[in-house]
């Protein structure tokens, strides 16, 4: 998940003259833990991919054919393991630069001795661009990006019309794309983004404010739960591929 909340692209000049480079995170400052450490060790060779500017073999990545998954931003990886954990049925492709966080993962990954994810160290927007075909994709999923609150950095935010289009066309038909966020200045602004892509479709009930209840298997986060005490909303969105 993208929480602690780093992400936002930079899409091309050419799609998106108000940013001139192509970056799906912030670096953030952080020491691995030894547990982290080990973990980059052991399961590293196994669950980690290595970014090439080729079309990514899926099947042979995860020894089988599957639905995948694509998530950008995981944070610490506690929501990611659980999803991965109670959908074994998918694929989990999981893209985070932040390597305590990528250390995390991987140590969950052995813990719980689960099969389906791999992890790349690398610029989603880079990864969809080179890696990821058009209509390859059977889900997104994007947790907490950050709201970027002040007016000013509005247009670092990751959810943007283009950046958006670019999802949407790696989407297969009926693939879907679930955001989350607790800002709702931030919520309201993905609306709006997802509901003008053309293809793309909202799945909240007609006639509601846009917005779905929260799907059974994203779990809350301790980040989550604190904000649910402090009286803070919480907004998920699940959009179909048309």
């Amino acid at each position: 998940m993208t929480d602690p909340r780093h992400a936002h692209p930079r899409p091309p000049a050419s799609e998106a003259p108000y940013l001139r480079e192509v970056k799906s995170y912030v670096l953030r400052a952080g020491r691995m833990g030894p547990g982290q450490a080990r973990a980059f060790e052991q399961h590293g060779p196994r669950f980690l991919l290595n970014y090439t500017p080729e079309p990514l073999d899926a099947a042979a990545a995860f020894g089988r054919s599957a639905p995948l998954i694509l998530e950008i931003g995981f944070g610490m990886g506690g929501a990611t393991a659980h999803i991965a954990a109670v959908r074994p049925e998918d694929n989990f492709l999981c893209c985070e630069v932040h390597e305590p966080g990528v250390g995390a993962l991987l140590k969950l990954v052995g813990e719980q001795a689960l099969e389906n994810i791999r992890i790349l160290r690398h610029d989603a927007v880079e990864v969809l661009d080179h890696m990821l075909g058009e209509s390859s994709l059977d889900g997104v999923h994007i947790f907490f990006p950050d709201p970027w609150h002040k007016s000013r950095h509005h247009k670092r935010r990751l959810i943007q019309p283009a950046f958006v289009n670019r999802l949407a066309r790696h989407l297969k038909p009926g693939g879907y794309v679930h955001l989350a966020t607790d800002w709702e200045p931030y919520a309201q602004q993905m609306l709006e983004v997802l509901s003008a892509e053309p293809l793309l479709q909202n799945t909240a009930e007609a006639g509601g404010n846009g917005f779905v209840p929260q799907p059974g298997y994203r779990p809350l986060t301790k980040f989550e739960n604190r904000g649910l005490k402090l009286g803070h909303g919480v907004w998920d969105l699940v959009f179909r591929r048309v």
